[in-house]
Formats: C-alpha cells, sequence, structure tokens
C-alpha cells in the first residue's frame, strides 16, 4: 500500500523501524493490537489497523479515513456435534474471545 502511494521503502524485514527513502517518514511495524496505544500516546502519529482491533482497544483517537480493503469477521464457533439455535442454547457455557469488549456490546 505505501509502495503504491509512491513511497521508496525497503522490504519488511525482521527490524521493527524502516525510514522511507525519498519521503521525510518512519514506519513502525507493530502487532496490530499495540497500533491503537502507539498512535494514542504520540510514539505514532497515524497507525493501519482493522477497525475490529480499534474498536476493541476504545481507542482515544479518531479513524481519519477507511481505507475500503480487508474484511473482518467475528464468527461464533462450536463443536459440530452441539447444537445451537438460540441464545439460550449456550446458557451456563464458557465463552472464550480475543474482543470481549465487542462482545460485551
Amino acid at each position: 500500500m505505501l509502495k503504491h502511494c509512491g513511497l521508496d521503502i525497503e522490504d519488511y524485514s525482521e527490524r521493527l523501524f524502516i525510514p522511507a527513502r525519498n519521503f521525510p517518514l518512519d514506519i513502525l511495524f507493530l502487532r496490530d493490537d499495540d497500533i491503537p496505544e502507539y498512535v494514542q500516546d504520540g510514539v505514532a502519529d497515524v497507525g493501519i489497523v482493522g477497525e475490529n482491533i480499534f474498536l476493541e482497544k476504545q481507542s482515544e483517537t479518531k479513524i481519519l479515513e477507511k481505507l475500503g480493503f480487508g474484511r473482518c469477521s467475528l464468527l461464533i464457533a462450536h463443536p459440530e456435534n452441539k447444537q445451537l439455535k438460540d441464545i439460550k442454547d449456550i446458557e451456563g457455557k464458557t465463552i472464550a474471545t480475543s474482543y470481549p469488549v465487542i462482545l460485551n456490546e
């Protein structure tokens, strides 16, 4: 995406930090879960992250632009041998999630 915008950057390596060669811009390669916090704390000026992560982290930042690509679906998975037809079928069950904020909504 950045190369498509005309930025001359080296290919991703195992490095955390890469400067652009033809524009005063530095690129940090981070875990997606960390990006909202880095932007909120001023470590990075702009972040590119999935909307699901943005919503889950409840960042005090705002969405500047929706880029219009990438899709994330949040699903409920269950063993094939169990029948879940109604929300009442999960009463008393345990839910595993990495999205507790979104799940609570």
